[in-house]
């Protein structure tokens, strides 16, 4: 039997393109974790043999579907759907956004295998803008690893309200005035930041120990 690209699990053999999307959904729980959701640990900690025993050789994509709440707020909650389409198009849209109305939650992820037709995008911008429903997009490929382990990438807060405004009032300073990070910035993306939200940004400093900076979501 060829067996390249596979891994043998306890009698379950996981396909390659079963062990990408272990390792994507591995890296999709760290970030909501990192976003202050509720991530059950175990399930973080699971095994490439306990993935497939649980979902089988190739695992039915609906089956890894979640829903999470946010650790300090339970009525905050993030769905995460994993379409099964290699482009996904209009239709899987309008179906997942029928499940987050029926659940009562407004924000999910799309973990697509490639991306999204012109018209789905096209759709999502309009749900967006009309229903205030905020449907973030990523491809497989873009969390194969979590960025923010990354040696050359600094560790990122997102700062509540509460804090911004502290930080504001405490150096007098308007929002404008801030070092800008982009919204479609890597790792803004990442944590889900918003236009107008400030993130901390903490650097080895060689002679400082620590580097703090602060950056507005733009």
């Amino acid at each position: 039997m060829d067996v390249v690209g596979t891994q043998a699990l306890n009698g379950v053999e996981l396909s390659s393109s079963a062990s990408r999307l272990f390792r994507v959904r591995k890296t999709t729980l760290k970030m909501l974790s990192q976003r202050g959701y509720n991530v059950d640990q175990t399930v973080m900690d699971q095994t490439t043999s306990a993935f497939g025993e649980q979902y089988g050789r190739e695992p039915d994509r609906k089956a890894l579907q979640m829903l999470l709440e946010k650790t300090d707020d339970p009525m905050d909650q993030i769905m995460v759907f994993f379409p099964e389409d290699d482009k996904v198009g209009v239709k899987p849209i309008k179906e997942h956004t029928d499940q987050m109305s029926q659940l009562g939650t407004n924000r999910a992820l799309m973990i697509v295998k490639h991306d999204v037709t012109p018209f789905a995008r096209s759709a999502i911008a309009v749900l967006q803008t009309q229903q205030k429903v905020t449907l973030e997009v990523w491809r497989e490929s873009d969390l194969l690893v979590d960025i923010t382990e990354h040696e050359l990438v600094p560790t990122h807060e997102v700062l509540d309200d509460s804090a911004k405004r502290e930080l504001l009032a405490r150096y007098r300073l308007k929002p404008g005035q801030l070092p800008r990070i982009q919204v479609k910035d890597p790792v803004a993306r990442y944590y889900g930041m918003s236009k107008g939200q400030v993130c901390k940004i903490t650097r080895d400093s060689e002679t400082a120990g620590r580097y703090i900076t602060y950056r507005i979501c733009v």
